[in-house]
């Protein structure tokens, strides 16, 4: 296994409500982050077919034309425009964590699909609990969707999406699979006045940083941008503290919680790159590994269940 690699987090608007046209511009990412050295690559949450922020600041009954349009450009994980990605992950020979709405049947799920250079699906999982609104839309990730990291040739590579972060036991779970690199996938976030601090941009980012101290691992922090013309497709109110574009905060987290990266404007489209080596991880683990030499088994343990629940049950 490699030590030294080349990482990219992802910061870019969607093609809103446009399953074809996402696909389109994930496979230009993929080829760009590549064709720049890349060796892993992480995407924002729902990138396909966008975060629809119109679930917060409009009414279910408003958005219902709306969201059945997003409904239909969601992305099914066993489908042609899965098959048009994977291709052309094998060919750039990176290993993605790719964010998206996957459409299941009648269902939706905010999901992740970890890539590897061959082209497949080495892990797929879905949000465990879907924030707030979003469970108006959204299901839950059933067991099989706690484990959070696989192997690869590249490291240990996890992930989870936007407020998962705020889980400590999925963390803690996480942190037992030795991770070394995390895509932290999240969607474009502002600062709120009238809300709560920790559902900032700024906050969201300190989640994310935080497990990367916990973890002692690198977290590659992957965000949506909107601009006015998205705006304006994804049916989205006028509001004074939406600044446009914006809503990006992407960087990428050294294993003692350091950024590597310099801050971005919270508008720019672009990917942002970091020559790591996964040896760095043990100076941070010496001082602290908080499912090894820092924990209390004998106090404190996580009981986990791994086997995934169904609907029906035959006898």
């Amino acid at each position: 296994m490699a030590t030294k690699i080349k990482v990219a987090a992802v910061q870019a608007e969607p093609v809103w409500n446009d399953l074809q046209g996402g696909v389109s511009k994930v496979i230009s990412i993929i080829k760009d982050a590549a064709n720049n050295g890349a060796n892993v690559v992480g995407f924002p949450e729902a990138f396909i077919p966008g975060y629809p922020w119109s679930v917060w600041t409009n009414s279910a009954i408003t958005n219902v034309s709306f969201m059945k349009e997003y409904f239909e450009n969601s992305m099914e994980r066993e489908s042609d425009e899965m098959k048009r990605i994977k291709a052309a992950v094998r060919e750039a020979g990176v290993f993605i964590v790719l964010g998206y709405s996957e459409r299941h049947k009648g269902s939706l799920y905010i999901a992740q699909s970890f890539i590897d250079p061959t082209g497949c699906i080495v892990h797929h999982r879905r949000k465990i609990k879907p924030t707030h609104v979003e469970r108006s839309y959204w299901g839950e990730g059933q067991a099989d969707s706690v484990q959070t990291v696989v192997p690869s040739a590249f490291g240990n590579i996890g992930g989870l999406n936007c407020w998962e972060h705020t889980q400590p036991l999925l963390r803690y779970y996480e942190y037992s699979h030795h991770v070394d690199i995390h895509v932290a996938s999240w969607p474009c976030m502002w600062n709120v006045p009238s809300w709560t601090y920790h559902t900032s941009d700024e906050a969201s980012s300190r989640f994310s940083q935080v497990l990367a101290m916990e973890g002692a691992c690198f977290v590659l922090v992957c965000t949506q941008i909107q601009t006015k013309e998205g705006k304006a497709k994804s049916k989205l109110p006028d509001l004074d503290w939406m600044k446009l574009p914006g809503g990006g905060f992407t960087v990428i987290f050294g294993p003692d919680g350091a950024p590597l990266t310099e801050p971005l404007d919270s508008g720019t489209e672009t990917i942002v790159y970091a020559d790591i080596d996964l040896k760095d991880r043990n100076m941070a683990k010496q001082n602290l590994d908080v499912v090894g030499h820092y924990s209390r088994p004998d106090l404190l343990n996580l009981q986990v269940t791994t086997a995934a629940a169904a609907p029906v049950h035959f006898k």
